[in-house]
């Protein structure tokens, strides 16, 4: 999902072999500038306390990890080189990948998704109306679900 999801394009890429099957939750191709300009939005200063909780629940390395995390992320709206995956790159990725995108996603716009899925050989696209970044942890979240295992096993 998201950054994680644009990690499995670069693996798909340079790892074929190890790469059967991909699911890309709102991952980008490429940052484009209203994504930057959330980036910029989010530095070390910017976290809440409850951003410092949410995040020591799920990472065990303590806020040490936390913050590199956090200053990674932060630098990449900065970098035009690490996420700039072109058609040409993009097809050549083997691994059956299906792209799920919400519709209002105010990071990376569906137009990306579309152009991911017209690169990528055996790409599936999966829009879901009415929602944003990350859109498998809405309420309606139970086709996704229903979905994923099958498609990961190849049916």
């Amino acid at each position: 999902m998201s950054s994680g999801g644009s990690t499995l394009l670069h693996m798909a890429k340079q790892q074929p072999s190890r790469i059967v099957a991909t699911v890309l939750v709102s991952a980008t191709s490429y940052y484009p500038e209203q994504a930057r300009a959330i980036m910029r939005q989010f530095t070390l200063e910017s976290r809440t306390g409850e951003d410092w909780q949410f995040m020591r629940q799920s990472h065990k390395h303590g806020d040490e990890q936390i913050r590199a995390i956090w200053t990674h992320g932060q630098a990449l709206k900065d970098s035009y080189d690490d996420m700039n995956f072109t058609t040409p790159y993009l097809s050549t990725i083997a691994a059956r990948t299906l792209i799920v995108y919400g519709d209002r996603d105010p990071l990376y716009p569906v137009h990306i998704a579309l152009e991911m899925y017209t690169a990528i050989p055996r790409s599936y696209l999966w829009i879901i109306p009415n929602l944003g970044h990350a859109p498998i942890f809405s309420v309606t979240n139970e086709p996704y679900f229903t979905a994923l295992l099958p498609f990961l096993h190849g049916d």
